[in-house]
C-alpha cells in the first residue's frame, strides 16, 4: 500500500476522534472545540497531501481513486451531522439541519448517477469537476467556520448551499451528456 492511500486511511481513522470531541464538548470545556477543529483541519490538510503525493510520485491506484473521496465524504458528512444534530453544540453555532441533508442528498444523487452510467455503459471514469472541488472546499470551510464560531456564519452556509446545488446540477448535466454521447456512438 502506498503512502497516499495510508494517508487516506489515516483520515478515516480521525473520524471517531472528531465525533468524540464533539460529543464530549461542553461550554465549560471549550478547549475540546479546538481539539475538534485541530482534528478536522488535519483531515483537510491530509486530503490535499495525499493527492499531492499520489500525483508527484505517480502513485495513483484504483484503491486510492476510491479511498480518497470516500475519506473526504466520511469526514465531511460526520462533521456536518455532528455540528447540526449534537445537542451540546450551542444552538447559535449549530449548522442548520437542512445543510447536511442537502450535502448528503447531492452525494446520493451523484452516486446513483454513476451507478446508472456504469450499468448502461460499463466502465465509467469519474472525475471531480472544478465546481465540485470548489464545493468540497466550501463544505470544509463551513465546518471550520462553525467550529471557530465566526460571525456571519449563515453567509458561508448560504454560499455552500448554493454551490452544493449548482455542482449537483453540473454533475447531472455532465452525466446526461455522457449518456447521450454513448447513445450516439
Amino acid at each position: 500500500m502506498n503512502l497516499a492511500n495510508k494517508i487516506s486511511i489515516g483520515r478515516i481513522l480521525l473520524i471517531p476522534f472528531f465525533i468524540a470531541s464533539i460529543l464530549y464538548y461542553t461550554p465549560e470545556n471549550d478547549y475540546i472545540r479546538y481539539i475538534a477543529l485541530a482534528i478536522f483541519t488535519v483531515g483537510v490538510f491530509s486530503d490535499a497531501l495525499d493527492g499531492y503525493i499520489a500525483r508527484m510520485r505517480r502513485q495513483k491506484t484504483r484503491l486510492g481513486i476510491f479511498l480518497d473521496p470516500l475519506a473526504d465524504k466520511l469526514l465531511l458528512v460526520s462533521a456536518m451531522i455532528c455540528l447540526s444534530a449534537v445537542s451540546n453544540v450551542p444552538e447559535a453555532y449549530r449548522l442548520p439541519v437542512w445543510l447536511p441533508i442537502l450535502v448528503i442528498s447531492r452525494d446520493i444523487v451523484i452516486v446513483l448517477g454513476v451507478v446508472i452510467l456504469f450499468m448502461i455503459m460499463g466502465d465509467v471514469e469519474v472525475r471531480p469537476s472544478k465546481l465540485g472541488k470548489i464545493t468540497t472546499f466550501l463544505q470544509m470551510l463551513t465546518v471550520i467556520v462553525s467550529l471557530l464560531r465566526a460571525p456571519y456564519m449563515y453567509v458561508v452556509w448560504s454560499v455552500t448551499a448554493f454551490f452544493t446545488v449548482a455542482s449537483g446540477i453540473g454533475y447531472l448535466i455532465r452525466g446526461s451528456r455522457i449518456l447521450n454521447a454513448s447513445n450516439h456512438a
